[in-house]
């Protein structure tokens, strides 16, 4: 959100996807009070790999050509839960690894059609070593972080920005029972 902030007031076009119709709805209009710049949304729960195309195909058809990606994408489940349920445990890989490695994938062969573009992910620090705590969630961050070095590498000759974003503590909706202390940011910064 506070991305799309920065591009708003800048004027940017901005094609939004998020899987919460409501909220979406919602920060189009925040963004929408900051500047009448460009905005379409597309509802979509990234856990339906086989709707990444059609969603990239409407983001082409409404911008005209996409310079740039950011996927922000995931959740922090309960790792008891994990722990004890391997459905979740893969519903959760599936989310926070999986269905950013199928997007990674279609914007990256968009962007090598077209020679150049950025695709900036967010993983995560805790993709960098398992700890008890959260080794499902870090797991996945850890394959979404080795699969964009690769991905750097195979398009840096096609003038294709890939930029992993490990931002550590961030205070936001997915950690709000977490305990804030000193090394933790608000999403602004």
């Amino acid at each position: 959100k506070e991305c799309a902030k920065i591009w708003t007031e800048r004027g940017d076009k901005l094609f939004l996807v998020a899987r919460n119709e409501e909220g979406l709805k919602k920060i189009e209009e925040d963004l929408t009070n900051i500047n009448k710049s460009f905005i379409k949304t597309f509802c979509l729960d990234l856990n339906n790999l086989n709707e990444h195309i059609n969603m990239l195909n409407v983001a082409k058809r409404e911008l005209e050509n996409i310079d740039l990606v950011l996927i922000a994408h995931g959740s922090l489940s309960d790792q008891k839960k994990w722990e004890n349920d391997i459905e979740i445990t893969m519903a959760e890989i599936k989310n926070n690894g999986l269905s950013t490695i199928s997007l990674l994938t279609h914007f990256a062969n968009y962007f090598e059609n077209r020679k150049k573009g950025t695709i900036a992910i967010i993983s995560s620090v805790a993709g960098e070593r398992g700890r008890a705590s959260n080794y499902v969630y870090g797991s996945s961050k850890s394959l979404v972080t080795t699969f964009a070095s690769g991905l750097r590498q195979r398009l840096n000759r096609f003038n294709v920005k890939v930029l992993t974003i490990k931002l550590g503590l961030v205070d936001t909706p997915m950690t709000s029972s977490f305990k804030k202390g000193l090394l933790w940011s608000k999403p602004q910064y």
